[in-house]
């Protein structure tokens, strides 16, 4: 290993916030604390936040996970089943009642809340037109709150130009929580120079912590000669921090899972690297890449901050009767 004075000066410049948000260190709460409440198994319908670290943590302690609720064993009925983060088409806990499963049910707020922005809409009689990306499991669940046909997708600006309204019907539209802020502001004007008198969502549905990552993202970029977000290939809000960098000045920007994936042989001669997590990335990996940094590079670490965060959701009233230990809690926030 290389002296530190014989190491090449590197700043990294780290993102402020980053990381775990409170939608997704409820999720996680509420899987380890119905394990400890009811005992494993504990299944869990789709990956309760998107990142493998965390996932695979979850299995150790007796978590598993599934794609559809047919997949469990008529022994485990009793098991409770935990619905992800992202979200789920209604027909989810009516398929869970006709079975009579238990189930806790671990969507975000703010994906709730995008659910009843949707459903508001159909009530006033507009058609929905959601902004998302087709196949996540968030749009899979918005789209799944409505009868078939009352949503539209839109995913690009083409889309919007593309669309043609239903004759006589109004329309309101609703987004996906973790989009690229840029992109969702482009597709809505597009909608809004074609249909001036399209309603949107009471509140904004793209959430804070998707905002604030992309702010921290924009604030670190500039000049830098590599980009690194931590998350998962199918995280949607990991992937378009990979984005904002790029636009907002960085050189190249890459997303990976853990240090391994780090493509030491092409990142040549560097001085200043940016580093973010995604919302469901964990602290532990973070530290990880800097560590891996440091043993290569003379590594002096700068903040970019742009937001202080300090929401915190709870979990639902029947599993508050439980406690979680230090090692539960370092789980929870990204540090175990």
């Amino acid at each position: 290993m290389l002296q530190r004075s014989q190491k090449q000066k590197l700043t990294v410049r780290l993102c402020q916030p980053r990381g775990f948000c409170a939608g997704v260190d409820r999720a996680i709460q509420i899987v380890i604390l119905a394990l400890k409440k009811y005992g494993a198994p504990v299944y869990v319908r789709h990956e309760i936040v998107h990142n493998r670290y965390v996932v695979e943590g979850l299995q150790e302690r007796g978590a598993i996970f599934i794609e559809e609720l047919d997949e469990i064993p008529d022994e485990h009925r009793e098991c409770p089943v935990v619905f992800s983060a992202h979200g789920v088409p209604k027909s989810v806990p009516a398929d869970a009642q006709e079975r009579n499963l238990f189930y806790l049910d671990a969507t975000c707020p703010l994906v709730s809340k995008v659910h009843k922005q949707a459903m508001r809409h159909q009530r006033l009689g507009r058609h929905v037109l959601l902004i998302g990306h087709a196949g996540h499991p968030e749009v899979i669940g918005t789209m799944g709150q409505l009868p078939e046909g009352a949503v539209t997708l839109i995913e690009t600006e083409e889309d919007a130009r593309r669309f043609t309204a239903p004759a006589g019907v109004e329309l309101g539209f609703v987004t996906q929580t973790t989009l690229s802020v840029e992109d969702t502001a482009g597709i809505i004007r597009a909608l809004q120079e074609r249909f001036p008198d399209m309603q949107a969502p009471a509140a904004e549905s793209i959430c804070y912590a998707t905002t604030n990552r992309q702010d921290a993202v924009k604030e670190a970029a500039g000049g830098a000669d590599l980009f690194l977000v931590v998350g998962a290939p199918n995280s949607s809000n990991s992937r378009r921090l990979v984005e904002v960098a790029e636009r907002a000045g960085a050189k190249r920007s890459l997303l990976v899972q853990r240090a391994s994936e780090i493509p030491w042989k092409e990142i040549g001669d560097i001085s200043v690297l940016g580093l973010s997590a995604g919302a469901s990335a964990p602290e532990i990996i973070v530290n990880e890449i800097i560590d891996a940094f440091a043993e290569r590079y003379d590594v002096t670490v700068d903040l970019a901050v742009t937001a202080t965060e300090t929401e915190n959701f709870p979990v639902m009233r029947v599993l508050r009767d439980v406690e979680l230990t230090t090692a539960d809690m370092a789980f929870v926030n990204g540090n175990g």
